[in-house]
């Protein structure tokens, strides 16, 4: 079984993805640290991010692997655990333009339906359930304001020690949301049959319990 979890920047996907995975005691595959490890070796490369085909040279060259461990999930490229270095501002800010590129989604998608052709799995991303796994059995489309996405973000910086705007986070969110939306290569949908679900004011206990029961039925 394959529970697809998609929505825009700061919905909560990575959180809630491998806290169901956890309640049903399955795989968890975050795709978007696989987009974020490829925008982090193109930065330290030199790599330009407007050039699609060097990108996914670079991802042939070096795929990412994702290990789930007790400690949480490590992404590892080329050797090196780059978990923590995803996560910096110059990743998020060059993520979604790398991501858009066709020759590279060719390439993540491949890698990413090669990981989970086995076993069950919860995946998150932008396009798990309209291109990547359009079968899988359970769909959801995860989602929140632009400003409650943006506090999650703010507090998410601060809360490591860094500085940060709010209103040029909430400016970075609606950037990405528009990128990730009108790219040509599988742009950010609502995919076909996809339970949508606005964590705007709601717990994540109450997500994440109500998708495993989803999960759950469609398993019963």
């Amino acid at each position: 079984m394959i529970v697809a979890i998609d929505g825009p920047a700061g919905a909560g996907k990575s959180t809630v993805a491998r806290a169901v995975a956890d309640a049903l005691g399955v795989g968890y595959l975050d795709t978007g640290a696989m987009y974020r490890a490829l925008t982090l070796v193109a930065l330290r490369d030199g790599v330009p991010i407007d050039d699609g085909a060097a990108l996914a040279e670079l991802a042939r060259a070096h795929p990412v692997s994702l290990e789930n461990g007790p400690g949480g999930v490590r992404v590892m490229m080329r050797g090196d655990d780059v978990t923590m270095a995803i996560r910096e501002a110059d990743v998020t800010g060059a993520v979604s333009e790398v991501a858009a590129h066709p020759e590279v989604r060719h390439e993540m998608v491949a890698r990413q339906r090669q990981i989970m052709g086995h076993g069950d799995w919860v995946c998150d991303g932008r396009d798990i359930g309209s291109v990547v796994f359009p079968e899988a059995e359970v769909k959801v489309f995860l989602t929140a304001s632009v400003d409650e996405r943006a506090r999650r973000r703010h507090a998410e910086l601060t809360g490591r020690g860094e500085r940060v705007d709010l209103r040029a986070i909430r400016d970075d969110v609606a950037r990405r949301d528009h990128a990730d939306s009108s790219r040509a290569a599988s742009p950010l949908v609502v995919a076909d049959g996809a339970v949508v679900v606005d964590t705007t004011g709601i717990g994540i206990d109450e997500v994440v319990g109500k998708i495993a029961s989803m999960a759950r039925e469609v398993a019963a």
